[in-house]
């Protein structure tokens, strides 16, 4: 895997395989080490690019605006020459930015996958971000651990890996706190949900049965609006497939991406 920053120095990646394109955007409360044990798979025969949201791995903080966050992403596939119809894949909040991408550039977007993801929140949602972000402006990244812990697992997953929550905190205490804050307030304001029918980007909802996140009923109605999206629960499963049920997420995924050698 090669690391990858774009000449202003102000975007990274991370790079593995050849072939037809695939970007991967991570969840605000992992990074792209989610990916680690399913990219061999992702990359047979494809070039998977691995791009650090803002405040991650180097990546800048950008405005907490989606027109920013959109622009954002725009920037990184040039600065990466990823062009064309690119496939696009998005987890969590990577996931809403995908969407977001792909409703303002759908001429850019060949097939949309998403991950466990929210067009919008409801108040108690809301409510999840705002707190989050509170602890974090008054003690640090490392104050949200246990709460990033258990919106990422089930609590069964949890129970059985107790070592989650320490790892959690391994990842956020590398992430710059005012980019942190940023996404948590764009989550509070963001509604896609009212675009969503006139998206015309063949769109594939995967969502895990005991997401905490972005529980299934987010999932279910993105699919819904956006004509001709399928959508695909894996049985037993949080919010981030890839880290905790990868051989599903990795059959998932293969079902819904064209063969690696068809472009």
């Amino acid at each position: 895997m090669d690391r990858l920053t774009s000449k202003n120095g102000r975007i990274t990646a991370f790079r593995a395989g050849t072939g037809p394109d695939l970007v991967v955007l991570h969840s605000l409360l992992t990074d792209y080490a989610a990916f680690a044990h399913v990219l061999p798979e992702l990359a047979a025969g494809r070039r998977v690019t691995l791009v650090n949201l803002p405040g991650f791995h180097g990546s800048a903080a950008v405005e907490a605006t989606p027109a920013a966050y959109v622009g954002w992403l725009g920037e990184a596939l040039d600065a990466f020459g990823v062009g064309g119809s690119v496939n696009l894949l998005g987890n969590g909040f990577g996931g809403t930015l995908a969407l977001a991408f792909a409703l303002d550039h759908p001429e850019s977007v060949g097939r949309l996958i998403l991950c466990d993801v929210a067009a919008g929140f409801p108040e108690a949602g809301k409510q999840a971000f705002r707190v989050m972000a509170e602890k974090v402006a008054e003690s640090g990244m490392g104050a949200i651990a246990d709460i990033a812990a258990r919106r990422v697992y089930h609590d069964a997953y949890i129970a059985a890996h107790p070592a989650a929550i320490a790892e959690r905190r391994d990842v956020l205490l590398r992430v710059d706190p005012a980019a942190f804050q940023a996404a948590c307030k764009l989550l509070v304001g963001i509604d896609l949900l009212p675009r969503c029918a006139g998206l015309r980007v063949p769109t594939h909802v995967i969502f895990g049965e005991l997401d905490q996140a972005t529980p299934p009923a987010l999932n279910r109605t993105i699919a819904e609006r956006i004509p001709g999206a399928t959508l695909t629960m894996l049985p037993g499963c949080g919010h981030c497939p890839p880290l905790e049920a990868p051989a599903a997420f990795l059959a998932a995924v293969a079902a819904l991406l064209p063969a690696p050698n068809s472009g």
